[in-house]
């Protein structure tokens, strides 16, 4: 950790050592360069992670050439696995919300190993799963165990009961959203039938297309808000709110989120300032055990 840094340099290093791939690595060492400290103690520091960004860059291109076999996937710290038929649309769903290019194609059956993508979405880095369909010899049932969230894609009514079905005793725990794609193929009155028809049944569901773009920004939505966390962010004083929130668990505390910035730096904050829902007005101030809310701003002062 650099001398004086300030928490939004902190937690840039947080999400590089949390994440699972070098995209989200590269990402996070931007952050880190643009944050790091100016002075002339610095610059040891900022060569580091230049040398460390240009090493990342290239592992990267090179990884892209290679064509080895099957991966295996790190859970993220959110996680959501698209699942369905053949030629339900999954592999459209994944490249219209993430950073991965899935081969699409019209035969069924394309998807034949998992793929990973991450959804940049209000700050947060959602890792999205497509899967082979569950047909498919290849499906694991181990990655839907793990999940935190199931997407369901479907094009029919009825698939999406043969799904549920196929599913039933697998993650039971896990928050479900029918995904309802190819939306544009219906007119006005078939959609208002299908609508009805997943509000009686009380299925979680968003119309989407993939084509029109129709309820994406609603489904990125739907899936951040699936998620049992709150998001809080940090602020140093005289500048901006940091962008990126820091994902905690619910009534996590001011000690807590100092710490998921960085291993032991809770023991060097003497103080917080709060402003958002958990406070009673804006930039009070607060001990570690303080109890935080959804989009609560913090700023940490130190020894």
């Amino acid at each position: 950790m650099p001398i004086n840094a300030h928490p939004e340099y902190l937690n840039a290093e947080r999400k590089f050592h949390e994440s699972s791939t070098n995209e989200d690595k590269i990402l996070a060492l931007e952050e880190m360069i643009r944050c790091a400290p100016s002075h002339k103690g610095g610059e040891t520091l900022r060569k580091n992670l230049k040398s460390r960004y240009k090493k990342l860059k290239e592992e990267l291109r090179k990884s892209k050439k290679r064509t080895k076999g099957k991966k295996g996937i790190k859970k993220g710290e959110m996680q959501a696995i698209l699942i369905g038929l053949t030629n339900s649309g999954k592999s459209s769903i994944l490249k219209s919300l993430t950073n991965a290019e899935p081969k699409i194609a019209s035969y069924g059956f394309t998807t034949i190993e998992p793929l990973q993508g991450t959804l940049n979405f209000k700050g947060c880095n959602i890792q999205i799963i497509d899967t082979p369909p569950l047909a498919s010899e290849k499906f694991e049932k181990n990655l839907i165990n793990s999940a935190d969230t199931i997407l369901i894609v479907a094009e029919k009514i009825h698939e999406i009961e043969n799904i549920l079905e196929l599913i039933k005793n697998l993650n039971t725990e896990s928050k479900k959203i029918i995904i309802f794609n190819k939306i544009d193929e219906y007119d006005e009155e078939k959609r208002r039938k299908i609508s009805e028809n997943l509000k009686a049944k009380k299925y979680n569901f968003i119309l989407t297309s993939t084509k029109t773009k129709e309820g994406l920004e609603e489904l990125k939505e739907k899936i951040l808000n699936s998620f049992e966390i709150i998001r809080v962010y940090t602020k140093h004083p005289g500048k901006k709110q940091d962008n990126v929130p820091i994902i905690l668990n619910p009534n996590s505390t001011i000690e807590e989120a100092a710490e998921k910035i960085l291993h032991g730096y809770s023991k060097k904050v003497r103080y917080a300032k709060i402003s958002g829902p958990s406070s009673k007005f804006s930039n009070q101030k607060v001990g570690l055990k303080h109890i935080l809310k959804n989009l609560d701003t913090i700023e940490f002062f130190t020894e």
